[in-house]
């Protein structure tokens, strides 16, 4: 038999085992539900006041996913001296014109007490393919993920595109748009990173001012602690009406459907022209041809605008031009599409080259005088194409 002191002993051990093992399943599960899998919801919302944070005044609390799915707070950077939040985007030139020079200053600053972060509050939903001229991803979360990859982010990617809940008690008004917070998590600096937009221009001056100047606890200039953010509009989720008119044009445009002989089909892929041509060809009865085929028509919306022209070459036979029509007008396919004026499709495979043997869908990008860039036999990855599209040298992701 146990002693009464054994008995007190051992109660109080199981007692502080089972208080230990009731602790750490609470902090477990705290910690699950800041981890969970996020899953993001774009929505259409009435619109909002957006503040104007002043000189002085507190960062706004915010409790937003990366890209990892992890929620992060403002409290969780409570322990460094200063606080930066950049807020910016996937898709506009001059977002991606600072990236590399934000990751270098992430470096810069690593072991310093300052946190860095930034956060996407675009609405994907606002953002049109017209002006996604100069990249290869919108601004949906799941793009976000390929970005912070691509580009090797050493910096928390936050998500705020779903209804803005956050962004708008910052009041960014452009991307990228900075801020800059004290120990206090009092606002020091508000605006740009720095004054050349084009890569290699610039180093950060802007930023880099503030921070040194928080890290001191010095304020800045007036004139200096305030700056305009040179960048795209923000696109908050009631801002809609332009996105809806412009679909509903592309829409109502005429769609149709010219034949085309072996010979002109041999002058098209010269690309006697000053654009980069992309060619698809397609057919009526070919599955993967036609699941893939409205990612061409978002290519053309999005990079029409630059030196680009999307044509679509239809390999149907020619009296099935009013089934190919038919098809191209579900699609809303407003862009020069061809149907090839001959049966003989070996002649066709001959016209463009022994790299093809004939099975569909096969794409090409062609620079002006012949040339192609990129082939994709087969069924395309649409982001790796337009990748391939957005870095060529004629396009370019920077104005």
């Amino acid at each position: 038999m146990h002693s009464p002191v054994r008995k007190t002993i051992l109660f109080a051990a199981y007692f502080s085992t089972s208080l230990l093992f009731f602790q750490c399943g609470k902090n477990t599960e705290k910690e699950a539900e800041r981890t969970e899998s996020f899953v993001p919801n774009p929505q259409v919302v009435s619109e909002q006041p957006i503040a104007k944070l002043a000189i002085g005044a507190q960062a706004p609390p915010f409790n937003l996913p990366d890209v990892d799915g992890k929620f992060h707070t403002l409290e969780d950077y409570a322990n460094s001296d200063v606080f930066v939040v950049n807020f910016t985007c996937n898709h506009c030139p001059t977002a991606q014109a600072y990236e590399d020079r934000y990751i270098d200053l992430v470096k810069e600053y690593k072991g310093k007490s300052v946190s860095i972060i930034a956060i996407s509050s675009n609405s994907p939903i606002a953002v049109l393919p017209e002006e996604l001229g100069y990249t290869d991803l919108g601004d949906y979360y799941e793009e976000m993920k390929i970005r912070a990859v691509d580009k090797g982010y050493n910096f928390p990617y936050l998500y705020d595109g779903d209804t803005h809940e956050f962004s708008l008690a910052y009041g960014p008004t452009a991307t990228p748009h900075v801020f800059v917070f004290d120990k206090n998590r009092k606002l020091t600096y508000s605006g740009r990173i720095d004054a050349s937009e084009k890569p290699g221009t610039g180093n950060s001056e802007d930023l880099r001012a503030a921070i040194e100047a928080t890290l001191k606890g010095e304020a800045l200039p007036s004139e200096s602690a305030q700056t305009p953010a040179f960048g795209c509009s923000m696109k908050w989720a009631w801002k809609n009406e332009y996105t809806i008119k412009t679909n509903k044009d592309w829409a109502e445009k005429e769609v149709t459907i010219e034949k085309l002989s072996p010979a002109g089909l041999a002058d098209l892929l010269k690309n006697d022209t000053d654009e980069l041509l992309l060619v698809n060809f397609w057919a009526t009865w070919c599955g993967p041809c036609i699941i893939e085929y409205p990612e061409f028509v978002t290519i053309q919306r999005m990079y029409g605008q630059r030196d680009f022209q999307f044509v679509s070459v239809s390999m149907d036979t020619p009296d099935q031009a009013d089934k190919a029509l038919k098809f191209l007008k579900g699609k809303e396919s407003a862009l020069p599409n061809y149907i090839m004026d001959t049966n003989d499709k070996y002649e066709v495979i001959k016209v463009v080259g022994s790299d093809w043997d004939g099975s569909l869908p096969i794409t090409l990008l062609i620079e002006p005088g012949g040339k192609v860039a990129y082939r994709v036999p087969g069924t395309i990855d649409a982001q790796a194409l337009k990748k391939a599209i957005v870095d060529h040298p004629m396009i370019g992701r920077y104005y």
